[in-house]
């Protein structure tokens, strides 16, 4: 493993235990540790302690393992989303997977769809319209010519809005005060609702999602160089970039199925980990997973503590906290997409 990916987990693992120590709720250090020791290892818990090990065994755990989970598949579909339509600007959510999840979502939390699927509702509802939005992209998008970046970009974009001009009638629409409130919640990202069901989903996704990147690191180095270049070195681009939206848009749509729409993660951390170990894709791919997961972590740490009991939308300290990271970085240094 290279020195930055050990360092990376490392710094993973301690985010993991410090998130679980860390909340609202007066379950800190020392207790937080021994409880999740005593979850893993099967251990006894006292009755008088009960309250404070659900708290940290149910909530917060599941909490900072899908926030993990979701910042490593963010940051993995990131790097891939730039490299299949060569855009610096390109992030998961260019493809407008999120903003027809988006749609989805708030049909339930809004106007009380898919009330059948009970707890799954939500996550079953968005991931549903995250693939309708997905299907719609890639027909509108598909040409003679096969699926270009520009076409993809243009059509993602355009359906983007059309999708969040629908969401935006629903929350104008809403009957209840409370109910809008979820609904924006939502749309900026939100940890909250983390449960143990949701994990293995999502964690399969990403890491499938993850492995075939790895696996077409090559072709991604290629595809980053442009078509002619990647057809002369053996890569045919249509049929890459067609597997690379298909995998992006299920990585995506999953994570966002069960975090909501958390924005920044996956256009900033592939542009940071490029500027500290260049412009390789297998490289790229080792490190910007874990980048993403401590990101989002810390993020949801910070989310639940400036407010708190009351909680700020993830996707809101992404934004603040990345912002201003990013913009220092690049004045840093000359940097352009593919390389520094």
């Amino acid at each position: 493993m290279p020195p930055l990916s050990l360092a990376l987990a490392l710094l993973l693992l301690l985010s993991l235990v410090s998130g679980v120590g860390l909340g609202a709720a007066g379950v800190g250090w020392p207790d937080a540790p021994r409880f999740l020791w005593a979850g893993l290892t099967g251990g006894t818990v006292h009755a008088p302690d009960a309250a404070a090990y659900t708290i940290v065994w149910e909530i917060r755990l599941p909490r900072v393992l899908l926030g993990a989970v979701a910042g490593a598949g963010l940051a993995a579909v990131g790097v891939a989303v730039q490299a299949m339509v060569r855009n610096a600007l390109a992030d998961p959510f260019v493809l407008g997977i999120s903003s027809g999840a988006a749609v989805g979502a708030n049909a339930v939390i809004l106007l009380g769809a898919f009330a059948g699927f009970g707890v799954w509702a939500l996550s079953a509802s968005a991931f549903a319209s995250a693939l309708a939005a997905m299907t719609l992209v890639y027909a509108v998008a598909r040409s003679p010519r096969g699926l270009t970046p520009l076409r993809l970009i243009l059509t993602g974009t355009a359906l983007a809005y059309g999708f969040e001009a629908v969401t935006t009638v629903m929350v104008f629409g809403a009957a209840r005060g409370e109910a809008a409130r979820s609904a924006m919640m939502w749309l900026l990202g939100s940890l909250g609702g983390a449960t143990w069901a949701q994990l293995p989903l999502a964690a399969t996704a990403v890491a499938a999602g993850w492995a075939f990147l790895w696996w077409r690191a090559e072709a991604l180095n290629a595809l980053a160089m442009g078509d002619e270049t990647a057809a002369a070195l053996g890569v045919a681009p249509d049929r890459l970039r067609r597997e690379l939206f298909l995998v992006t848009a299920a990585v995506t749509g999953t994570v966002v199925a069960v975090s909501g729409a958390i924005g920044f993660v996956g256009l900033m951390v592939p542009h940071v980990v490029r500027m500290l170990v260049g412009a390789d894709h297998r490289r790229v791919l080792a490190v910007a997973p874990l980048a993403g997961a401590v990101l989002l972590v810390w993020a949801d740490v910070l989310s639940r503590l400036l407010f708190a009991p009351a909680e700020l939308p993830v996707g809101v300290i992404t934004a603040v906290v990345g912002v201003p990271a990013f913009l220092l970085l690049m004045r840093r240094g000359a940097y352009a997409f593919g390389g520094r």
